[in-house]
């Protein structure tokens, strides 16, 4: 056989692989590679490439969720989170039983459906800042978590809201709303954005809401982010059983009705991590009675005492040394006011 009529031949076999591959029974594989596509931004032309309009549409519809249509209720968290002798539960236990006493903080390792995760609870819910990189809209304001944490004197931070990013290298320009210290910092415009915050009776505040709305709400600090996965207890609903934003790295921050907060970073990357559903599943495992999303895939990152304790990896599914840099977040910091 010619050599040139093998070389065809293993074209074709490659071709109708590739045909039933992208075409044929494989729904998961055919949702992985369209939200991948359509939540990197940048490389949308890879959906549209292969598939119509109208069935990128209808796999990007799986995953639109429901939300939680109620005000949240702040008088329900009883901040309560000293030393306990008893427990609910193994998770109830997980979260109030200190390694030793007079700990601020416990750093727990855990599985978030079949992916390694990080949970870290608080007790000192007074002492939960946001954090933001040095400055906004320079060129070269944007910083790692572990930079910011460590800038900061935090014991514990994760990354909070997104940033524009046109070119898929991201900037240090914050998408929406970011208020500190009971100050809008940086704002877009004035319109009702979902707002996730922390008040200045230490609850976290989740609210549809302009900046100065939420400030008179009693929002000290807080970043424009979502969705709300928990509000009063009640947990958010989707479309189908893919769980919302297919899977990916994710990050979040609870508060159980003791007070405790939760910060909560898991592995994975774009296509491959928890759904949604799987995070708002463990975070009610552990009590969460409020809870919002933060921005996650490469994003995600959390540190604890000094060390970056989960693995960013990029698009591709690299690694991203010491994390990618952002701009806002969330940390414990024991001497703030």
């Amino acid at each position: 056989m010619r050599k040139s009529t093998i070389i065809f031949i293993v074209i074709d076999v490659l071709a109708i692989f590739c045909f039933v591959l992208f075409y044929g029974p494989y729904e998961k594989f055919r949702n992985i590679i369209v939200n991948t596509a359509m939540v990197t931004k940048t490389h949308q032309y890879i959906a549209y490439t292969f598939y119509s309009e109208e069935t990128v549409q209808k796999i990007m519809d799986l995953n639109k969720f429901i939300p939680v249509d109620e005000e949240i209720k702040l008088d329900d968290i009883i901040i309560d989170t000293g030393e306990k002798d008893t427990y609910d539960n193994e998770y109830d236990e997980a979260i109030l039983k200190r390694n030793k006493k007079g700990d601020t903080y416990k750093y727990l390792k855990i599985k978030v459906g079949s992916y390694n995760a990080h949970l870290v609870a608080i007790y000192e819910p007074s002492k939960v800042r946001l954090i933001t990189s040095k400055t906004f809209n320079t060129g070269s304001g944007q910083e790692t978590v572990l930079k910011m944490c460590k800038r900061y004197g935090g014991s514990v931070c994760i990354n909070g809201g997104g940033f524009k990013d046109l070119d898929g290298w991201g900037s240090d320009t914050p998408m929406g709303y970011v208020i500190k210290n009971g100050k809008v910092i940086w704002a877009e415009d004035n319109s009702k954005q979902d707002i996730i915050g922390i008040t200045n009776d230490s609850k976290l505040l989740l609210v549809n809401a302009t900046g100065e709305e939420a400030i008179n709400m009693g929002m000290r600090d807080g970043l424009q982010f979502g969705p709300f996965l928990i509000v009063n207890g009640e947990s958010i609903k989707y479309n189908s059983s893919v769980g919302g934003y297919d899977r990916a790295a994710r990050v979040a921050i609870a508060q159980r009705k003791d007070g405790v907060i939760m910060f909560l970073a898991t592995e994975g990357t774009h296509g491959s991590g928890p759904t949604m559903k799987e995070v708002v599943e463990t975070l009610e495992l552990y009590g969460a009675y409020n809870a919002a999303n933060l921005d996650g895939g490469t994003s995600s990152q959390m540190v604890v005492n000094g060390t970056l304790v989960n693995n960013p990896k990029n698009v591709f599914g690299k690694p991203v040394s010491g994390g990618r840099r952002v701009v806002t977040g969330f940390g414990l910091i024991p001497d703030a006011d």
